[in-house]
């Protein structure tokens, strides 16, 4: 990339200058990663209905993909393992892909109303276990495959990003009338001939009704 912008900050010794500006961490926040799934984090995870999950490729390449279901849909399978199942999706398997040629993995686990969130790095594996399948069964449908992560870190993060953002509070959305129009932006970015906005909206919302698992 040219850069064209200033002040950037691009090499390890720079970094260290701006971390001498910017400080050192608090001893509880250097000291709160712990390297395994305790009763805290598991009881966090069975009541969280979505995650962010971060991979990239081998190149580096970066990508979030969401996940969502009822409380608890990520399995917690003993203190180094858990498991999410992979429901219908838009089938361009991003993160799967990436997973395969780089195992690295970050989860941010949110549950409404609470600020803070819980951080999982580790690595992934693309799993088709039929008793790990078989336990996430949904209306008589069997996923194809889930992602199994080993974990390596796991810690609390604070909720100032939720407050400052006010994520969780009503009365800051914006009404229906204002939000973006996705088919909109779908019909503008895939430039598909003769394909409406109603066309995509109408197919959008048949799929949120019969095709979630």
């Amino acid at each position: 990339m040219s850069i064209k912008f200033k002040e950037i900050i691009s090499t390890k010794e720079e970094f260290e200058e701006f971390r001498s500006f910017i400080g050192q961490p608090s001893q509880r926040a250097a000291n709160k990663v712990i390297s395994f799934i305790d009763q805290h984090c598991r009881d966090f995870i069975s009541k969280s209905p979505f995650l962010s999950l971060s991979t990239s490729n081998s190149e580096g390449q970066c990508d979030v993909s969401p996940r969502g279901d009822s409380p608890g849909f990520v399995t917690v399978l003993d203190d180094q393992h858990l498991f999410i199942p992979e429901r219908p999706g838009n089938r361009r398997m991003d993160s799967a892909e990436n997973i395969i040629t780089n195992p690295n993995i970050g989860l941010l686990f949110f549950i409404p109303g609470l600020g803070e969130t819980l951080r999982i790095n580790g690595k992934a594996y693309i799993c088709r276990d039929p008793e790990l399948l078989a336990m996430n069964t949904v209306n008589g449908r069997v996923p194809l495959f889930g992602i199994l992560v080993e974990v390596e870190e796991c810690f609390a993060h604070c909720a100032k990003a939720f407050i400052r953002s006010e994520l969780w509070n009503p009365d800051s959305w914006l009404t229906k009338e204002n939000l973006p129009s996705v088919p909109q932006m779908l019909v503008a970015h895939s430039k598909i001939p003769n394909v409406t906005a109603d066309q995509v909206a109408k197919d959008l919302q048949e799929g949120y009704k019969s095709r979630l698992y």
